[in-house]
């Protein structure tokens, strides 16, 4: 079985288990869309950038509401996401021409959750060879491009 290994995530992971009040998304819903990295808003859902990214590009979709898995959602709310979704793949293409994504959601801290109390769509640009030994050896994700670039990148081709 060959794993991705993704260590440059524990920062991430850390953030969440401090706790604090409030959930993280649904405090950068509130920020203005360049300080919380935010490139869409529709009536139900937001699309974000993720600020340690698997990939250049690496974007989330996540609902205003706040529910811990997707059933919890109107039919309405589910839809807009699931547009939402197809939204930021176009997006996606259009700037940065990969090869492939990947698309999930992890529901439950077993599962793999950060964020456990809200849920949220990842979405991975893929390129043939986009993975290289320096997670392994150095515990460094090499990311060629600096997240206010891609930000700039992907907006743009939102307009």
């Amino acid at each position: 079985m060959d794993r991705l290994w993704a260590v440059w995530r524990i920062k991430y992971v850390e953030i969440a288990s401090k706790g604090g009040n409030e959930c993280i998304f649904c405090s950068l819903q509130r920020e203005r869309d360049e300080d919380a990295l935010i490139i869409h808003r529709s009536k139900h859902s937001y699309i974000l950038m993720n600020r340690y990214p698997y990939n250049p590009g690496h974007l989330m979709v996540a609902p205003y509401k706040h529910v811990s898995s997707p059933e919890m959602l109107s039919q309405e709310e589910s839809a807009d996401l699931w547009n939402s979704l197809v939204i930021s793949m176009d997006v996606i293409r259009r700037a940065m021409n990969p090869d492939g994504f990947n698309i999930g959601m992890n529901i439950g801290r077993v599962a793999g959750a950060g964020f456990e109390g809200h849920i949220h769509i990842h979405v991975v640009p893929r390129w043939n060879g986009d993975t290289n030994f320096m997670p392994i050896v150095s515990d460094t994700k090499v990311v060629g491009e600096a997240l206010e670039s891609t930000y700039r990148r992907l907006k743009e081709v939102m307009k």
